[in-house]
């Protein structure tokens, strides 16, 4: 039987299929033939003579196990053991091949080439131990960090959950918590402060979320039975909208997190998002189903139970800039748009300059970044983050991480054309952290003139009515 087909091992003598075998075999033990490996004696000669083996590949190495297997002799010279057992250091690769002798019927190294053979191994060993420690040290600064972060947030959970949270309303506002809030919400209280935060305006309960969810349901029931033929429009929307939106509910939830693996058909929290995102177009059919509004319910349900998530979802879209976006209020986007370049010109000059040169205006990126709350353009760990401040600030916040953004990476935009810059903004870079990302959001100055964002949106607000009542000759008299 041909050697290169099977492996036995020594108690049993059971074939054991060469696929399988390799990965255990080791490095000077009998290693599996390859197939269609035969070489010829000029081959042979030119592996033997013409290189020194250092940076042979195991794919293309003639080893000596190797020639031993197909010569039938299976047992290793006491002298090749010895030398095996006084190596210092063993790296799982062909590296040490370097030292082995020849084959016998080939000619014997000399002395010198040995000598420089064992030097060079020397080299590799002492580079790759320099590599294992270099490892070792990130692994061990990599852990010690991540111990410190468990660490501030185990403290600052005590603080959140003793001090903080019982007494809400009357310290919410206090220099310390803000400061504490800034921080980051340890994961553990992160719903209850964003449920908190965010606020109940709409006075949603726990009830009026069933009840729209049965709706949700009922309408599901009817477009897949008899396609919705009985529906009227009494809820206010069009039936074709409403039907589309809860077409695109479907198709959306797919590309919710897909690396999550949770929220697709099949995963724990498919249902979940489905159900919250159907009993809010039954109770806000005006608004309906707006893409990317499926990623802001997912982060939300995944640190709320579901009527809670619902709540929190409804109310913050309820909030001015949110509305304005998912109502595609575009006099309204304009002015957020417009009060956001105030701000970039302010603290960014030069890349404002860049940006206007190539026309590139703010809807390109922002748009996006809005709709999702940054969820689906940033790490969801630093998404999180983003969304703490958000509940802190307010609308805000979420043109100033914008502004970091762009300062984050203003050296590489500003040599970008339109198209690349396009690209860039619209698929950030995945290393992005949230130490450097909010080490930058801390130098963007929210004050134009010494106005605050609130008072630069509330002037633009006011020249637009006054120039709707100068071109409106009813609004005149």
């Amino acid at each position: 039987m041909h050697l290169g087909s099977l492996f036995f091992t020594k108690k049993t003598k059971e074939p054991i299929p060469s696929a399988f075998s390799a990965p255990g075999w080791k490095l000077f033990g009998k290693i599996p033939p390859r197939e269609n490996s035969q070489k010829d004696s000029k081959t042979i000669q030119q592996d033997s003579y013409g290189c020194s083996l250092t940076s042979v590949s195991a794919p293309n190495l003639f080893s000596t196990g190797e020639y031993e297997a197909r010569m039938g002799r299976m047992t290793k010279t006491p002298l090749q053991s010895a030398r095996r057992r006084n190596l210092e250091f063993e790296p799982l690769s062909t590296t040490a091949l370097i030292l082995e002798d020849r084959p016998a019927h080939l000619p014997a190294k000399s002395a010198e080439e040995a000598q420089r053979h064992r030097q060079e191994y020397d080299e590799m060993v002492a580079e790759a131990k320099k590599r294992e420690i270099k490892e070792a040290q990130r692994r061990k600064k990599i852990m010690k960090e991540r111990f410190r972060q468990e660490e501030s947030i185990s403290h600052a959970m005590i603080i959140w959950n003793t001090d903080i949270l019982p007494n809400w309303e009357t310290i919410r506002n206090t220099r310390k918590v803000r400061e504490l809030w800034w921080q980051g919400i340890p994961p553990s209280v992160r719903g209850k402060v964003w449920s908190l935060a965010v606020g109940n305006e709409l006075n949603i309960t726990h009830e009026l979320y069933e009840i729209f969810l049965s709706r949700a349901k009922e309408r599901w029931k009817n477009f897949s039975e008899i396609g919705s033929e009985n529906e009227t429009e009494e809820s206010g929307a069009p039936q074709a909208d409403r039907e589309a939106s809860l077409e695109l509910i479907k198709l959306d939830i797919s590309r919710t997190f897909p690396s999550l693996f949770i929220f697709q058909k099949g995963g724990p929290y498919h249902d979940l998002l489905h159900s919250v995102l159907g009993a809010y177009t039954c109770y806000r059919p005006d608004v309906g189903y707006v893409q990317g509004m499926s990623f802001v319910a997912a982060v939300l349900i995944l640190n709320l139970e579901e009527a809670d998530a619902f709540i929190a979802f409804a109310n913050l879209l309820n909030k001015p800039c949110q509305l304005a976006f998912f109502r595609v209020d575009h006099s309204m986007m304009l002015k957020y748009f417009a009060s956001f370049e105030v701000f970039f010109e302010e603290n960014l000059p030069k890349l404002f300059a860049h940006f206007t040169k190539n026309n590139l205006t703010p809807d390109i990126y922002l748009i996006d970044w809005i709709f999702t709350l940054y969820s689906k353009s940033l790490p969801l760990d630093l998404a999180c983050r983003v969304w703490d401040v958000f509940c802190r600030d307010g609308e805000e916040f979420l043109f100033r991480t914008a502004l970091g953004i762009l300062k984050l990476y203003e050296d590489i935009l500003v040599q970008m054309d339109f198209i690349h810059i396009a690209q860039f903004l619209t698929k950030l870079p995945e290393d992005i952290t949230s130490e450097k990302l909010f080490a930058c959001i801390t130098t963007v100055q929210m004050h134009s003139s010494n106005k605050k964002w609130t008072q630069v949106f509330a002037s633009l607000m006011k020249e637009n009515k006054e120039t709707e009542k100068n071109h409106c000759p009813a609004l005149k008299s």
